[in-house]
């Protein structure tokens, strides 16, 4: 029997439209005269999901008994009875009751997959295995009901039902998903704006690379050699020039103006692994490829056309870049060159752009190669083979092992060149033939003791010994160059890239750097040395390392930095060869200590300005917001105190009133300047304690009217840990900002919920809202949004709010309340040892 197809639809999140399209589909087959059944669809009493379910067969679903209560599940055999072409079943990550035929619904699949039946089913992004802690990283929330990756990847179909984040709101608001009294906690949990954005971008993502994957398998499968266009993809051919940047960024731009372009640098180096290029200029294209979203990759091959043209193929590229030659005119006798030889050889599928820049034409300017470092003693002893070694065999072939022939002879000599060549490189070889070249003459070659040579043949014989000592030797030589010059730059490379990552990281330690100086070249002590003039004296920025240079001069090797400042190394001297990563090292110290400079002057002027911008807005305040209330209060005494009038008993308890409520103002206010003083200087030291909100939130709601707040803090909340006065205080500051703004009649909400290993105090108001360009300007001191009339506040409230919020290891940012008006969260961090098992979530949330 052959196997059943399934087709899955894929969702972002719950309420996308799953279940809909499948129902869709559903009744497009029946229409059509096919077979199709529902096994299991949960409608969650959406009113649209249920309509779709008129008209279509549902089978009767199996009833199992759990702890006293009733459940339903799919029943498998009651489907395999039927035996239906196709069968709809809903939730494909559903762990079934215990006491069922499997474990998860995807196995009751399998068995209706392996019977024939085909299978359309659903699933949300969130449920796939491997994406379960990105999923709880962005939503807080740990998905239980999961199902493998490879389940989902081996369906027949995939479709991806796609809503953007504000549509789905909008369909949650309007109670099409969720019922009424779960519509602001969803939309303020789970469903808002940011955590709907990621995961859909991780569903478009992971259909995007399934859709790859298949495109790939097919045209292996069917030999397809073509490039098929689906989207822009872009080669970037480098040569490891300063020209490569150019490029790179031309193609970036190349790529920006189709949708989903891609560029992808590479660069081709020889198959004996060498490159005569700049290790540091490759590793900045491989950043500013990075850093412009490309990738970047290295193939091995001798023909750089060919193996460019393959990887182009190989990737499915549409078009590739190229710099023009920096060739010379002249050079060109040898060859058309990588670019031409490309276009020519690209074919009509794969376009080619040849990109001038300010290299062409200069030469490639490859560096000179070092010789070869082999060793004093490796050199001595290739010296005694190539000139001790061939008199001593002179001496065994002549009293030892007389007449072996000469072609024998010279097999030998030749072998000592060769021994010679390995040992001490190309001059012992060249001095071991001469030597061998003569003493064959002079002892072995008639007529003998004689320079001259009677048999021609043997002339032959000579040249050919001394023309293969001088190639062997040639060859030995060359390559233990070339190894030199490989593990040379590869050393330089890891030291260039160990400098360009701590730029990236953004690492400034200068004695970390230094001591990186000082293990690298093995030597003693690295000092960093500046003055600020020609005649000021020496001073150290930083050193490591016993005795330290003091000045340039006491060092043993001294790079300057500019004009006033210098790396002094103490040790031994180094070559000059290695001073081209000293440099490097060097730049990269002095820029760590400017940055570090620039660092302090700027946290400098920071201060000053916060200081004198708080200064400005604290005399503002005193004399504009803080006379208010006493104007008030002093009206009120005088006229309690004037003669002229007669006050009565009610009009004196009005005063009265009034120079309370102008007190409590001005105790509010001075209480408030008091505590932003106290977090701009850093005296607020906060004592962190297991505390019940339950106890504390209430207490901060004394200084507002009792009818003006609704509270919901669920005693089953996991403690925390705060400091139970800067947490009150931070709760009220938010609660009393909200009423202010608040409609008269509407009533502020004050909740808690738990989220992963924290607890959000959430705020919620249906005031005018906040645009988001000013939801965090308002959190700044002396900061009041709006038409917020002078005399009502010094616009300290949110800034003290927030300021203990991150004293105790909190966090306080502003949304915007679904329907209008804004919502503070404060989050605060759970007591270690008291996380919950699972947040508080509604289950509809994980379906």
């Amino acid at each position: 029997m052959a196997r059943g197809t399934l087709r899955i639809y894929l969702g972002a999140a719950p309420g996308v439209g799953k279940t809909y399209a499948m129902l869709s589909e559903a009744h497009r087959r029946v229409e059509r005269g096919t077979d199709c059944v529902v096994a299991f669809v949960e409608h969650h009493h959406r009113p649209r999901t249920e309509v779709m379910l008129h008209g279509l067969e549902q089978l009767p679903r199996r009833e199992i008994e759990y702890r006293g209560r009733t459940f339903t599940e799919m029943d498998v055999d009651a489907v395999l009875r039927r035996a239906p072409k196709v069968a709809l079943v809903d939730e494909l990550a559903h762990t079934n009751m215990p006491g069922s035929r499997n474990t998860k619904r995807w196995q009751d699949v399998e068995e209706l997959l392996a019977a024939g039946i085909d299978v359309i089913s659903t699933v949300n992004i969130q449920h796939l295995e491997s994406l379960g802690d990105v999923v709880e990283s962005i939503t807080g929330v740990r998905q239980r009901e999961t199902v493998p990756d490879e389940v989902v990847r081996r369906a027949d179909q995939i479709e991806l039902v796609d809503m953007s984040p504000q549509a789905l709101r909008r369909r949650m608001a309007h109670g099409n998903i969720y019922k009424p009294d779960k519509v602001d906690a969803a939309l303020s949990n789970y469903f808002r704006p940011g955590n709907l954005t990621a995961l859909r971008e991780l569903a478009l993502l992971w259909v995007a690379d399934r859709v790859d994957a298949h495109l790939t398998e097919y045209r292996n499968e069917h030999h397809v050699s073509a490039i098929w266009g689906s989207r822009e993809r872009i080669v970037v051919g480098l040569t490891g020039g300063p020209e490569g940047r150019t490029l790179i960024r031309r193609a970036a731009r190349l790529a920006e103006k189709g949708a989903g372009g891609e560029v992808m640098a590479v660069y081709i180096s020889r198959s004996d692994g060498l490159t005569a290029v700049s290790p540091k200029e490759l590793a900045l294209q491989r950043t500013l490829v990075e850093d412009l979203g490309g990738t970047f990759h290295q193939v091995v091959g001798d023909d750089i056309p060919a193996a460019l043209l393959d990887f182009a193929r190989g990737v499915n590229a549409t078009q590739i870049v190229l710099g023009v030659s920096r060739r010379r005119s002249w050079q060109y006798v040898f060859g058309p060159g990588v670019g031409a030889t490309v276009a020519r050889e690209s074919g009509p599928d794969l376009d080619v752009h040849l990109i001038t820049h300010a290299e062409v034409g200069k030469g490639r300017g490859l560096p000179v190669a070092r010789g070869a470092r082999l060793g004093r003693s490796r050199v001595i002893s290739g010296w005694l083979a190539g000139v001790l070694g061939p008199l001593l065999l002179t001496w065994l072939l002549k009293s030892v092992v007389p007449d072996i022939g000469l072609a024998n002879d010279m097999l030998l000599f030749l072998t000592l060149t060769v021994a010679a060549a390995l040992l001490g490189g190309l001059l012992p070889a060249l001095a071991s033939a001469v030597v061998g070249s003569t003493l064959l003459n002079w002892f072995f070659t008639s007529p003998v003791h004689t320079l001259t040579v009677a048999d021609p043949r043997n002339i032959v014989a000579i040249v050919v010994f001394v023309g293969v000592a001088v190639a062997v030797a040639s060859v030995v030589d060359l390559a233990a160059r070339r190894t030199h010059q490989a593990a040379r730059l590869r050393a330089e490379s890891e030291i260039l890239s160990f400098l360009a990552g701590n730029v990236l990281r953004g690492e400034t330690g200068l004695e970390d750097l230094l001591e990186r100086v000082r293990e690298t070249f093995g030597m003693e002590s690295v000092a960093l040395l500046e003055r600020a003039g020609e005649k000021d004296p020496w001073t150290c920025a930083g050193s490591v390392g016993p005795r330290p240079a003091t000045t340039p001069d006491a060092a043993d090797v001294d790079v300057p930095v500019g004009d006033h400042m210098a790396l002094s190394l103490c040790g031994r001297v180094l070559p000059a060869a290695d001073r081209r990563v000293l440099a490097a090292f060097a730049a990269q110290a002095a820029v760590v200590v400017d940055r570090r400079r620039l660092k302090g002057e700027a946290d400098r002027a920071e201060e000053l300005a916060e200081g004198n911008r708080i200064r400005t807005a604290l005399l503002a305040a005193v004399s504009h917001d803080l006379r208010t209330p006493l104007a008030g209060i002093k009206a009120a005494v005088t006229s309690l105190r004037s003669d002229d009038v007669e006050w009565s008993e009610e009009d004196q308890a009005e005063l009265l009133e009034a120079i309370e409520e102008g007190a409590d103002r001005l105790d509010h206010l001075v209480g408030n300047l008091l505590d932003m003083s106290r977090l701009q200087t850093g005296t607020v030291t906060p004592i962190i304690r297991e505390t019940d909100l339950d106890e504390v939130v209430p207490m901060a709601l004394g200084a507002v009217p009792e009818d003006s707040v609704d509270l919901d803090v669920p005693e089953s909340l996991p403690m925390v840990g705060v400091d139970r006065g800067l947490l009150e205080r931070s709760v009220a500051n938010i609660v009393e900002n909200a009423v202010k703004y608040s409609p008269p009649g509407e009533r502020v909400l004050v909740s808690a919920s738990a989220m992963a290993d924290r607890v959000e105090i959430r705020v919620v108001d249906r005031g005018p809202g906040v645009p988001d360009e000013v939801k965090d300007r308002i959190f700044e001191p002396f900061q009041r949004y709006g038409d917020a009339p002078r005399g009502d506040g010094v616009g300290l409230g949110l800034a003290v709010a927030r300021g203990f919020a991150e004293a105790i290891g909190g966090t306080l940012h502003a949304e915007d309340t679904p329907g209008g008006g804004l919502t503070m969260v404060l989050a605060v961090r759970t007591a270690p040892g008291r996380r919950r098992e699972r947040p508080d979530v509604s289950p509809a949330v994980t379906s």
